[in-house]
């Protein structure tokens, strides 16, 4: 429980103290509320990063999505898959760790990423819905 609040900790962290453009954004797909933020894996704490097996470079960033029930907002225990697409078409599947927490589940994943590049992610949540977003991502020096 303890590593889930400390990653939990860590990605609030992120939302508030980082640039808009590495905010947690939410959509509503179907019958859930998604919520996700993908930002620069050096933003998290190395112990933090290291409790999750989390690589920490100025080249590889991270997404944590967190899927709520758009009524109660309990949170939902599903597949969740996707893949991340870079300006030259280049695709890496990626592949989610779930953290359960007493009352919060997070999915997250790694990417890699070269300087001012946009990527497209498209993540597919159960069976159903497809969330798809774009951002752009800068090396950090």
């Amino acid at each position: 429980m303890l590593k889930s609040t400390l990653f939990a900790l860590s990605v609030a962290f992120v939302a508030v103290f980082s640039s808009a453009t590495y905010a947690e954004q939410k959509q509503t797909l179907g019958n859930w509320d998604v919520h996700y933020s993908a930002f620069t894996s050096t933003f998290l704490a190395p112990k933090v990063a290291a409790t999750y097996g989390i690589t920490r470079s100025a080249s590889k960033g991270v997404l944590n999505i967190s899927v709520l029930d758009k009524n109660t907002q309990a949170p939902q225990e599903l597949e969740v898959t996707g893949q991340v697409v870079n300006p030259l078409g280049q695709i890496q599947s990626l592949e989610f760790q779930k953290i359960t927490e007493a009352e919060a589940v997070y999915y997250i994943t790694q990417f890699n990423y070269t300087n001012a590049e946009t990527l497209r992610f498209t993540i597919n949540i159960g069976d159903e819905q497809i969330l798809k977003f774009n951002q752009e991502f800068w090396l950090n020096d």
